[in-house]
C-alpha cells in the first residue's frame, strides 16, 4: 500500500507540474516561439515535442493519480463503477457532439491531445471527464453528508452539485482552449458566451450528471464515507485543473467566465471540503480495574 501512495503522489505532483509548464508554454513560450527556434534543431524539437505530447502526459498522469486514489480509498469495485460509466458516456457524448452538434454544439478537435477515437475525439478527453468528474462528485457527496444521512434528496443534490462543479471548470476552460495562441478545438459557429454556445454548458452539465447518476446507482449498496483528509486528492485535482483553465482564460482577457467558475464552482467546493468532518483515529479504551486495599483487622475475643 505504501508503494501505491508513493506512486499516487508522484503522478499527482507530475500532473500539477505538467499543468504549470503547459500554462507557461501557452502564455509565454508559444507567442515568442522565435526565441526558442533560434536555438536551431534542439529548439525546434523541443517545441514540437511539447506541443505533441504535453497535454497527453498531463492528462494521463492525472488519470493514474486519481485511479490509484480511488482504488485505495473506494476499492476497485467502486472505482470501476464510476470510471467505466464516466469514460463510456463521455466518449459517446463527445462522438455524438463532434458528428452532429448535439449536445454541445458544432465543434471539432485540433491536434495536441493525442490519438483521436474515430478520427474525432482525442482519447484523453474522456479520461479528463473521469478524473475531474470523480473529484467533483466526491467533494459534493461528502460535503452534503450522503453517507451519514442517505436519502434520495441528498443523492440528487450531490449529483446536481457535482455536475455544477464540473461545468464550472468548463466556464474557465472553454474560452481559452478554443481561442488561445495554441487552441485545442474550435467552434464552427462561435456562441454568444465569449465565443462559446450556451448549449455547450447544458451538454457538460447533462453528460456529467448522467454518469454521476449511473455511478450513484451502482454505489447504492456500498457505504462510502470520506473524511476531510480523504478528500485532499479530489480538492487538489479540482483546484489545480481549474487554476490551469483560469490562467489561460485570464491571460486571454476572459475575466467573466473565470469569475463565474470561482463563485459557483471553486468557492462552494472549498466550503464543502472544509465542512466535511475529519475522521478521528480509533481510540481503544482499555478497561481499568481499581483495587482498594483494606487493612486487615484482628479481632480479639475475650
Amino acid at each position: 500500500m505504501r508503494q501505491l501512495v508513493i506512486a499516487e503522489r508522484v503522478c499527482l505532483i507530475g500532473h500539477i507540474l505538467a499543468k504549470a509548464f503547459g500554462l507557461v508554454g501557452i502564455l509565454l513560450v508559444i507567442p515568442h516561439a522565435e526565441i526558442i527556434l533560434n536555438l536551431g534543431e534542439v529548439g525546434e524539437k523541443a517545441i514540437q515535442t511539447s506541443m505533441a505530447n504535453g497535454g497527453v502526459i498531463d492528462i494521463i498522469l492525472g488519470t493514474i493519480a486519481v485511479s490509484i486514489y480511488a482504488y485505495r480509498i473506494l476499492g476497485w469495485g467502486s472505482w470501476l463503477a464510476f470510471m467505466l460509466p464516466a469514460v463510456s458516456i463521455s466518449v459517446g457524448s463527445e462522438l455524438l457532439g463532434t458528428s452532429t452538434g448535439f449536445p454541445f454544439g458544432d465543434y471539432s478537435y485540433l491536434s495536441g491531445l493525442g490519438y483521436k477515437i474515430g478520427g474525432l475525439v482525442p482519447f484523453t478527453i474522456p479520461l479528463s471527464w473521469f478524473y475531474v468528474g470523480l473529484s467533483s462528485y466526491l467533494i459534493a457527496r461528502a460535503g452534503l453528508g450522503v453517507a451519514e444521512k442517505p436519502s434520495l434528496v441528498r443523492q440528487i443534490c450531490a449529483i446536481a452539485l457535482g455536475a455544477l462543479f464540473f461545468t464550472c471548470w468548463d466556464f474557465a476552460l472553454e474560452p481559452a482552449m478554443s481561442q488561445t495562441s495554441l487552441p485545442f478545438w474550435y467552434w464552427e459557429h462561435p456562441g454568444a458566451f465569449f465565443g462559446t454556445p450556451y448549449q455547450n454548458y447544458a451538454g457538460w452539465f447533462g453528460t456529467s450528471a448522467l454518469f454521476m447518476s449511473v455511478a450513484a446507482l451502482l454505489w447504492r449498496n456500498t457505504p462510502i464515507k470520506l473524511g476531510r483528509s480523504q478528500l485532499n486528492v479530489p480538492i487538489i485535482v479540482y483546484l489545480s485543473n481549474f487554476a490551469f483553465a483560469a490562467g489561460l482564460s485570464l491571460g486571454s482577457g476572459f475575466f467573466i467566465p473565470v469569475s463565474l467558475g470561482l463563485v459557483f464552482g471553486v468557492v462552494p467546493a472549498v466550503v464543502l471540503w472544509l465542512r466535511t468532518k475529519p475522521i478521528l483515529p480509533n481510540v481503544v479504551v482499555t478497561p481499568t480495574t481499581t483495587e482498594v486495599s483494606v487493612p486487615s483487622l484482628k479481632v480479639a475475643l475475650k
